[in-house]
């Protein structure tokens, strides 16, 4: 006699001794075994942190006059493309110090950890930025990569736009968190083309971080209240 049966016939000789039915005192049995067989799931995180899984290196120290941790982007870095009102998918200033000697080469990227899309979204990738360089002025993600210095050019975003491609997040979805991250580099150029999408440009980035500087406004759409229905 397996366990399983030997459980069932218990479950019976009780049932029968409280007054309660075998269909249901077996129901209740089938539900106790599937609670031990499936264990209760891990409680997870309040979001997803972008940053949690990627080789752990030194901070260093990024800051903006546009932009500021957990505030409001400004409408000037809202996407006027996706249709954002008064958006004008202008990147913001960001200045950075402290990163290490060792360092030849900068990544810039804007990545909305919060998009409905089970994948984030990528706003903004620069990549090959020199190492005598510790500043981005407002703007330097327009199209063209004229706003940017020599030898430094973007990747094209999730629109699949080479600039910076302001903030729109979809109504009611909440506040979305965007992490603009400097990466401190090993190497002078990462060596990848021009129309690789930003998960293959961060598979090549683990491999070459020496530190990191990260700031993370946020943006929030709220929805419009509902129109009441006419009376008949």
């Amino acid at each position: 006699m397996d366990k399983h049966t030997w459980d069932r016939r218990l479950l019976l000789r009780r049932g029968a001794a409280a007054g309660v039915g075998a269909a249901g005192l077996i129901a209740t049995g089938r539900a106790l075994v599937a609670a031990q067989a499936t264990p209760e799931p891990a409680a997870g995180p309040a979001g997803c942190d972008p940053l949690a899984l990627l080789p752990k290196v030194p901070a260093f120290r990024v800051t903006s006059s546009d932009v500021a941790d957990g505030v409001q982007l400004p409408t000037p870095q809202l996407s006027g493309i996706a249709g954002v009102p008064g958006g004008q998918d202008q990147s913001p200033q960001l200045a950075w110090d402290g990163f290490p000697a060792a360092t030849q080469s900068f990544t810039v990227t804007m990545y909305d950890a919060d998009a409905p899309t089970g994948s984030g979204f990528w706003h903004w990738v620069v990549v090959d930025i020199p190492a005598g360089t510790t500043s981005l002025p407002a703007g330097a993600g327009a199209a063209g990569d004229a706003g940017l210095p020599t030898g430094a050019f973007h990747l094209p975003n999730d629109l699949r736009l080479a600039q910076y491609l302001g903030a729109a997040p979809p109504p009611g979805s909440g506040p979305h968190r965007y992490y603009i991250v400097v990466t401190a580099i090993d190497v002078p150029t990462l060596g990848v083309p021009k129309d690789a999408t930003p998960a293959f440009l961060g598979f090549n980035v683990a491999g070459h971080a020496l530190a990191r500087a990260v700031i993370v406004p946020i943006a929030e759409t709220v929805a419009a209240p509902a129109t009441p229905s006419p009376s008949a």
